[in-house]
């Protein structure tokens, strides 16, 4: 069957989403600003969706004989190298040069899908937050599920605890794991719906890993916001997500152990929403130190463009052209002391 699998050819019309101005005119002015000229190659890619790669993640409870060679012979390889810190032998994504996406498959209930499309910059928080088998694990934010699938691939938490406010995300992320995951495991995972914010003082001090892909300004999608209105109103409440964030980030504090630790991501370029909230943090949670994570970043610099200047507890991967990855910003916590 997936020999014969060929790349699924989007109408033109469909590729053809039209840019909202208002939106590109606000990032012009910001990312100009925050990236200077590194900004126009990334813009370049962002305004051009035919251009965006996917990545193909493989689901090990879902093993398909054929697959890896199907994907060999349309051009994937093996998306990251073994000189990693942090690189699960299970944990297998394939990726290529080529934009394109490999065909999706439907969920089916009782059945089991056998591979995850994604961006391949999303495995990053995943890599940074290096879960070990028996680990207490905290998804905060985690619809649609795919970094929870990730994580999933990777180890077998002793309790894995996925979280999503939003009520239709939530039963997004629901469904993404059981579409990827078997019933024996599904059992150890525990689902809510809760206030992220909330989730340190329910949970004090519980976790060994905790993984806060923050609600975001998603720069990819609302590049095309088809309505303007909405757009500006976007816009105008984008002032209001660092603070959310932060809000995310210190409830997160306060449910890692001591010794345990923490990462951020988000899919966005802004400062506001990536530097600019850790360091927030860092100066006003005194039980909180960086972790360096420059040596992940040196292992996936063939793979993904890395913003230079950044911090070493910090990477941001810039989209461009046959490296389609990113936005994706991935920073790394330590909590060393109780509060």
């Amino acid at each position: 069957f997936f020999l014969s699998l060929k790349l699924e050819k989007k109408p033109k019309e469909k590729l053809q989403k039209q840019i909202c101005q208002v939106v590109l005119d606000h990032f012009e002015k910001q990312y100009t600003a925050e990236l200077g000229d590194a900004w126009s190659s990334v813009r370049d890619v962002l305004t051009s969706p035919w251009c965006w790669q996917h990545a193909v993640l493989l689901n090990r409870f879902s093993p398909s004989p054929g697959l890896e060679s199907s994907l060999a012979e349309q051009g994937y390889q093996p998306a990251f190298p073994a000189a990693l810190p942090y690189l699960p032998a299970a944990l297998r994504c394939y990726s290529r040069r080529a934009p394109g996406r490999f065909p999706a498959q439907k969920h089916q209930p009782g059945r089991l899908k056998e591979y995850y499309l994604l961006n391949a910059a999303s495995l990053l928080p995943v890599l940074a937050l290096e879960v070990k088998d028996g680990e207490g694990v905290l998804d905060l934010c985690a619809a649609p599920g795919g970094k929870a699938v990730a994580i999933l691939q990777s180890a077998s938490p002793g309790h894995f605890h996925c979280n999503e406010y939003d009520d239709l995300r939530s039963r997004w992320l629901e469904q993404t794991i059981e579409s990827f995951i078997p019933d024996p495991l599904i059992n150890l995972i525990m689902v809510s719906k809760l206030d992220g914010r909330q989730i340190g003082d329910l949970h004090p001090e519980f976790y060994d890993k905790v993984l806060v892909d923050a609600p975001c300004s998603n720069d990819r999608s609302w590049l095309f916001s088809a309505d303007p209105q909405q757009a500006l109103l976007r816009l105008l409440q984008r002032k209001e997500l660092s603070s959310l964030q932060f809000q995310l980030l210190r409830s997160a504090v306060k449910a890692l152990r001591p010794g345990g630790s923490l990462v951020y991501s988000t899919c966005t370029l802004s400062k506001a929403e990536n530097s600019d909230v850790i360091d927030l943090i860092l100066s006003s949670c005194r039980n909180v130190m960086p972790v360096d994570i420059s040596g992940m970043a040196r292992g996936v610099s063939q793979e993904f463009t890395l913003l230079s200047g950044m911090q070493q507890h910090e990477l941001l991967v810039l989209p461009e052209k046959g490296r389609a990855w990113g936005p994706m910003y991935v920073a790394k916590l330590k909590k060393v002391s109780s509060t």
